[in-house]
């Protein structure tokens, strides 16, 4: 592990997390020793994203995330990321597509990719994963690098969602699962063909929402949509529309629900805000 992350995970992060969470952690086993890999986990709270990266490097395997470009602009925080060697994502601009780039670079060189596939903190009102962006499907289907669900519950318990609040104590419950690793070849290695990406984005989303579900012992829900049941707007949790009416057709049963993760607006690519 790199001396600068050792030293910021070891030294600074993860005493922070000892002192407001209790940790568990399951299915470490499944972390893949050898070669890159991109970890995908469900994001509900900021503080998320370092408990997610924190079950990968207490196994001694950093893992570097996709964080939004303004975030390396911030006095100190930006040197740290810097220095954390994280990728700057370019959210609405022509250099959008230039952080999977960098990050197919570092899967090749045996790096490890961390990915909120949502691209944002969950606007379910259940706090369930939503449908997914289609970066991480894209990043793993032009790699063939294998991809490695996660699924994560309680932070949001500590560091409410969209800056609801700060409640370090008594000190939360942090749960973190992680899955068997797998490969999404069976979707093809064209990211130009939008129906493979789009199914594959919905393979990975269903095996997070699986994790949660056994995290939180319930069937979550058909995933949030923003482009059906609404964007919210910044910061805010949107309301659920009534489930869409099944479309009977030649791949789907009549009574079947929608599959869940699917994305159903138009491709995009995925950044998260964590921090090294």
């Amino acid at each position: 592990m790199p001396l600068f992350y050792r030293f910021a995970a070891r030294g600074a992060i993860i005493p922070f997390l000892k002192l407001v969470s209790r940790f568990h952690v399951s299915g470490a086993e499944n972390i893949p020793r050898e070669g890159g890999f991109i970890a995908v986990c469900n994001h509900l709270s900021d503080l998320d994203s370092l408990t997610a990266m924190r079950a990968l490097v207490d196994q001694d395997v950093p893992a570097y995330s996709l964080a939004k470009s303004s975030i390396f602009n911030v006095p100190l925080l930006g040197l740290v990321f810097k220095a954390g060697r994280q990728i700057p994502v370019y959210r609405g601009t022509k250099n959008a597509g230039s952080s999977l780039v960098e990050a197919e670079k570092r899967l090749l060189a045996g790096d490890v990719i961390m990915i909120f596939p949502e691209g944002t903190l969950s606007r379910d009102p259940l706090l369930w994963p939503m449908t997914g962006k289609t970066g991480a499907a894209r990043l793993a289907m032009s790699t063939g690098a294998p991809v490695l669900p996660m699924g994560q519950w309680g932070a949001q318990d500590i560091l409410d969602s969209f800056g609801g609040g700060f409640h370090p104590f008594p000190r939360k419950d942090v749960r973190v699962v992680i899955g068997e690793p797998f490969t999404v070849e069976s979707f093809g290695s064209d990211t130009g063909n939008h129906a493979a990406v789009r199914t594959a984005t919905a393979e990975i989303m269903r095996r997070i929402t699986s994790l949660v579900e056994d995290l939180r012992g319930e069937e979550a829900p058909r995933p949030y949509d923003v482009h059906y049941d609404g964007d919210p707007g910044k910061n805010r949790h949107g309301v659920r529309k009534a489930d869409p009416a099944p479309q009977p057709g030649p791949d789907i049963e009549e009574g079947s629900r929608p599959d869940a993760g699917e994305q159903s607006g138009p491709d995009a690519q995925t950044g998260t805000e964590a921090q090294p």
